[in-house]
């Protein structure tokens, strides 16, 4: 049965408070360039002039997402802080979300050695971590939650059951995670490991799919439990369900792109577009190397990061 999971110092979630100005941003790989919608829908004919492209696609005001800001690295409203943070060591997304009313903040897979950088990025804002969420068991570097949980005083770490990991709050299909007045949805979504979970801000209209989709690709399937099969049903049922405009950010990038939407990937991921037998052939194909860190970050991440040499 899925839980509601709030900090002691929550206030009751409230939709009518959540801002719903009309400034839109949307997907480049490069570079992103504020609309303003129009009814029925706006697409921009301006170009980006740093990439001399159209940016933006469209955006229909029945859904009212709110993201307003300069690029999808660091996003504040009035109502919402955002921050798309990268290790480029491993190549990890962290992402940093808050209410800047109640101050509480939650922490989305981050890496221990950036935990400096991200504590220091939530102190000058004025945030106060609560959670760290992992979106799945990394073989490709550690965990900061161990971390962060010694830095902040009554932080929690969160992680999937099925991951088989330690923490704090072990989370289910469907559970809820409340900071302030916003909450994500905790969805299964296995396939690359047996704990992976995609976690979705309605309110925003903001996926985090952790490595079941990634901008143009997905996780390998071919260690930790990883099962082809599975993942394409996952990322079918649980993610391309949302609706497509839908911002997807993934938890890893290797090509300098940021972010993509449910319908951009639905439409082009070059195998997760595919039908399900394909899928699975092209996935048993891949003939990838064995990950650099795996042998030192599966053992530290089983215990939240915790780990002596």
């Amino acid at each position: 049965m899925a839980t509601t999971i709030t900090s002691t110092l929550l206030r009751k979630p409230s939709l009518a408070a959540v801002g719903l100005s009309l400034k839109h941003l949307v997907r480049a790989s490069t570079c992103a360039v504020v609309g303003t919608a129009q009814k029925g829908g706006h697409r921009c004919q301006r170009q980006c002039p740093g990439c001399k492209r159209h940016v933006l696609q469209k955006v229909t005001l029945d859904n009212q997402r709110t993201m307003s800001g300069g690029a999808f690295a660091g996003i504040q409203d009035r109502d919402f802080v955002f921050r798309q943070l990268i290790d480029y060591k491993s190549y990890t997304y962290t992402y940093l979300l808050a209410d800047p009313v109640s101050k509480e903040a939650v922490l989305i897979d981050p890496v221990i050695e950036m935990v400096d950088r991200d504590l220091k990025l939530c102190s000058d804002l004025g945030l106060k971590v609560i959670y760290c969420i992992n979106t799945h068991m990394h073989a490709d570097h550690i965990t900061g939650s161990g971390e962060i949980k010694k830095k902040v005083s009554g932080c929690k770490s969160m992680i999937s059951q099925e991951s088989g990991a330690h923490g704090d709050i072990r989370l289910k299909d469907g559970d809820k995670i409340n900071f302030g007045r916003f909450e994500l949805e905790a969805r299964s979504t296995p396939g690359h490991t047996d704990g992976c979970y995609t976690y979705v801000l309605h309110d925003k209209g903001l996926v985090f799919s952790g490595d079941a989709v990634l901008i143009r690709g997905c996780g390998r399937t071919d260690f930790q439990q990883g099962d082809a099969g599975r993942l394409y049903d996952s990322v079918h049922n649980k993610i391309f369900s949302l609706p497509e405009e839908f911002l997807l950010f993934p938890a890893h990038d290797y090509t300098g792109q940021t972010v993509s939407t449910v319908g951009e990937e639905k439409k082009s991921n070059p195998r997760l577009k595919r039908n399900r037998d394909d899928f699975i052939k092209i996935m048993g194909e891949l003939n990838l190397p064995y990950p650099k860190q795996i042998d030192k970050a599966l053992p530290a991440n089983l215990v939240c990061g915790v780990y002596d040499e």
